[in-house]
């Protein structure tokens, strides 16, 4: 029953965090014009549609083709796979790191169902900042894969107990 709960959980999370990540790039696709920015809270909150070839902050963008897809796509589509396949299968995994496996997993295959849609393309279209200091253009999947890592940082700075 433990491992049951354990896979729907991890099932939820990818549902969840998928879907939103789906809908919210639907929603810049069909709402945002390329090229404008809507600033919002002082210019803390912006919305800029990008349509991103590259990893996180447009690395490997200027890649051959053909070297993004296979990095990209395939690679990245192999890692999603195992770490899903570790959130669902192991065991004694403590329920944080199932979490932190689950939401890596889901930031991974948001922006994955992008580059097989979009011909190797990602949508991206939240910035966050301060006066000068910003953070690059960034989308759901994202976001929930940064919270993946931090929380499986934070998980193993402390160790595993159950």
């Amino acid at each position: 029953m433990r491992a049951l709960r354990q896979a729907l959980g991890v099932v939820l999370v990818l549902l969840c965090c998928v879907g939103c990540d789906q809908a919210t790039k639907a929603a810049a696709r069909a709402h945002l014009a390329a090229g404008a920015v809507h600033s919002f809270l002082g210019d803390t909150f912006r919305l800029e549609l990008a349509q991103n070839p590259g990893a996180f902050l447009s690395l490997g963008a200027r890649l051959p083709p053909a070297l993004r897809y296979e990095g990209f796509t395939i690679a990245v589509g192999a890692l999603v796979a195992a770490l899903l396949v570790w959130a669902l299968s192991a065991r004694q995994l403590h329920w944080r790191t199932r979490l932190a496996l689950a939401l890596i997993g889901a930031g991974g295959l948001g922006n994955l169902i992008d580059r097989i849609r979009f011909a190797g393309v990602v949508t991206d279209f939240l910035n966050l900042g301060v006066g000068p200091l910003r953070t690059g253009i960034f989308n759901v999947a994202d976001a929930v894969l940064m919270a993946g890592l931090i929380g499986l940082l934070v998980g193993w700075s402390r160790g595993h107990e159950d």
